[in-house]
């Protein structure tokens, strides 16, 4: 059964000027020539400075590593051939948004009349991992049970130190400039997939938003797919980082439908306990505590993320992604990108330093 759990994943890119190391508009130039190749893979985002990939539905962790290394390597030289750079980062170290043109698109213009200010500077970056599923039914089982381990795997993603030039003192700032939108952070519990049609319909109905993919929540099941969407982290800088966090989501899927199958199941706790340790992790990283909510405690976020992937040991072999599970030692022992965004800023006091810094990481290990 564990061969069902399929994969996509999605990455937004910053788009940089090389000289001045500002986010600039690449007049969707990148994307149209990318779609020659890629099709809709490759996608315009509400920003211009923005390029948005996805791979195709992947049947393990080789060959969507394999799509999304040869997404950023392709993206990176079309990029190049404009006289322009990518780089990946939850938010560019200094850019202000109020400079960034929005990508002219009926969608677009209408969530910026609704959501005003809130949606013109939501300049930010991030990484979704889509997890494949028999049912929706299945997929809100186990969406309830994993939104527990998403600010653990969260933690390990944090790549957004600095907005406008600022050290915001978070890891991840990303979310907190995310939060001005409705319908963000941890969901509610859903008893059924009937109960969050329910919810859905309802939200269309009274006008709160015209269809269900306004739901921008950490994870959610697809409005289309039958998977659940990871929408918690940072994009990356790194496609090794990026590919063990797909490696965890799809291998706790996997562990909690495998006690499911034994009759067993993960507590599911309130969103307002999982919010505490979301708010941790956005906030200090792999290098805080984190709670235990079994046994009302708190805990090094090292030791919880060394649990979780006990809990999920028994099930990665059979999924194939033992190399890319691994890799989460590497990011414990070298820091998440938000620390070594720091780092170097540490060592250089220059913002323009860590700019060059991520770009140079973002294609390390693109085929």
């Amino acid at each position: 059964m564990l061969n069902e759990f399929t994969i996509g994943i999605e990455e937004e890119y910053m788009v940089i000027d090389p000289t001045t190391r500002e986010l600039t508009s690449h007049d969707q130039k990148i994307v149209e020539s990318a779609q020659k190749l890629y099709k809709d893979q490759v996608k315009a985002e509400m920003h211009q400075a923005v390029v948005e990939v996805g791979t195709g539905i992947c049947l393990n962790t080789e060959q969507a590593r394999r799509e999304i290394s040869q997404l950023r390597h392709t993206v990176a030289q079309l990029a190049g051939e404009e006289g322009l750079l990518i780089g990946a980062s939850g938010t560019h170290p200094f850019s202000h948004w109020e400079k960034q043109l929005i990508t002219e698109h009926p969608r677009y213009n209408e969530i910026i009349n609704e959501l005003q200010e809130a949606a013109r500077s939501n300049l930010i970056f991030g990484l979704h991992v889509h997890i494949g599923f028999q049912s929706r039914e299945l997929a809100i089982h186990i969406a309830n049970q994993v939104r527990y381990f998403l600010p653990h795997v969260f933690a390990l993603s944090t790549n957004s130190p600095f907005w406008e030039g600022r050290n915001t003192g978070y890891k991840s700032y990303r979310t907190k400039i995310f939060d001005k939108f409705p319908r963000t952070g941890i969901p509610d519990i859903f008893n059924s997939i009937e109960d969050y049609d329910n919810y859905v319909n309802l939200l269309i109905k009274t006008n709160c938003m015209d269809n269900a993919k306004k739901i921008w929540w950490d994870i959610r099941v697809h409005p289309f797919y039958d998977t659940v969407e990871f929408r918690i982290c940072d994009v990356p800088l790194l496609i090794n980082e990026t590919m063990a966090l797909t490696a965890l989501f799809q291998a706790l899927c996997a562990k909690l439908y495998k006690l499911r199958l034994q009759n067993m199941e993960y507590i599911s706790y309130s969103r307002a306990l999982i919010n505490e340790n979301k708010w941790r992790a956005a906030r200090y990283g792999i290098d805080g505590s984190l709670i235990d909510f079994g046994k009302e405690i708190e805990v090094n976020c090292r030791n919880l993320v060394l649990e979780l992937l006990d809990f999920i040991d028994d099930v990665v072999d059979d999924l194939g992604s033992r190399n890319e599970i691994n890799y989460v030692h590497e990011i414990l022992k070298h820091g998440t990108g938000a620390d070594r965004q720091l780092k170097v800023f540490e060592e250089t006091g220059s913002h323009i330093a860590v700019v060059d810094y991520i770009h140079s990481q973002t294609l390390k290990g693109a085929g």
